[in-house]
């Protein structure tokens, strides 16, 4: 039981920053096509500045999860994944200099450089995510101590190669939905124009990945079919992709935007629950079973004590950051930037 609580856990933490932090890559990514000079993309910037070093706790918060619940499954993680994970780990640094840095020096081509920065980071950022549930999904190859062992080429099939263009697609949607939230006058325009354009290709990947999900992975629907209430996840996020472009029409931008954080939600945890228990599976022909919520975790008595004291920090930083969005929350007014 203590094993599936923190299976939940982690996915919580994964959707909470899908969901909180996929609004800022979106933004990013998107960012030199909905700012046409300095100052929109400065407009831009403060959408998000408040908020988006608070929503990368959540991937923080992800990691600590399984330092402390699945060590094996963290171990296998960041070492077999070392290069991609440094690549993650630099764009993160880039993107964070890239909105901290723009402001440093009243310059264009100062501005310009920086705000380059920050959408290609963003942009590779989300394709990086995609690709990697895209791996959770097909399996990777895995010796006989559970290590992976192949090269960051395999890593990039095509299975995974189109999880990230739909990261890319429903990212961006995600952003998109936030500026016209948080935005006034062209600037809205521009982004609740781009949300309409954006819903299509999302969906079209979405549909691609749902179907060649059952080419790679035949067994996936096995969890659904022997506990038919998971069925609500991808229910919910039939509803969700739905209910955007419904909102969208109406000029409803926070319906809009609370439907796309629900689709993303609702993507990761049709995942988790075809998954389960299966924390990273095994490619066909690995000397080594899946690594699971049993193979890969702490000892019981360790998973208890440390379910409370997670839990309680968990509780503290969601109180910070309902608190900065009370805070912040209203529309970014264009400034000199």
């Amino acid at each position: 039981m203590i094993n599936s609580l923190w299976f939940v856990v982690l996915t919580v933490m994964l959707a909470g920053y899908a969901v909180l932090d996929g609004f800022d890559l979106g933004v990013g990514t998107i960012h030199l096509l909905l700012g046409r000079d300095t100052r929109e993309r400065g407009t831009l910037i403060d959408a998000i500045g408040p908020v988006w070093n608070g929503n990368e706790v959540w991937l923080l918060a992800a990691g600590g999860s399984m330092v402390v619940a699945f060590p094996h499954l963290y171990a296998a993680s960041f070492s077999g994944f070392y290069l991609a994970l440094m690549l993650v780990l630099w764009l993160l640094l880039l993107r964070g200099l890239g909105i901290e840095f723009r402001h440093q020096i009243e310059q264009d081509l100062w501005r310009h450089a920086w705000d380059v920065t920050f959408s290609v980071a963003s942009a590779l950022l989300a394709l990086l995510f995609g690709v990697a549930v895209g791996n959770v999904l097909h399996g990777v190859p895995l010796d006989a101590s559970g290590e992976f062992r192949g090269t960051f080429a395999l890593l990039l099939n095509p299975f995974s190669i189109l999880g990230g263009l739909l990261s890319v697609s429903v990212l961006s949607l995600h952003g998109a939905n936030w500026i016209a939230l948080k935005t006034e006058g062209e600037l809205q325009a521009r982004a609740r124009s781009a949300a309409r354009l954006l819903w299509w290709p999302a969906v079209a990947l979405l549909a691609a990945m749902v179907a060649a999900s059952f080419v790679v992975r035949p067994d996936f629907t096995h969890n659904f079919a022997a506990h038919p209430v998971l069925v609500i996840a991808p229910l919910v996020g039939l509803l969700a992709s739905i209910a955007v472009p419904y909102f969208r029409t109406r000029g409803d931008d926070r319906g809009a935007f609370l439907a796309g954080a629900t689709l993303i939600a609702a993507i990761l945890a049709s995942v988790a629950a075809g998954l389960y228990p299966e924390l990273l599976p095994a490619r066909a022909g690995s000397a080594h079973p899946a690594l699971d919520i049993y193979n890969s975790a702490s000892p019981e008595g360790s998973l208890r004590t440390a379910l409370w004291v997670y839990l309680g920090g968990i509780a503290l930083v969601a109180v910070y950051l309902v608190n900065i969005y009370r805070v912040w929350g209203g529309k970014v007014r264009q400034v000199y930037h």
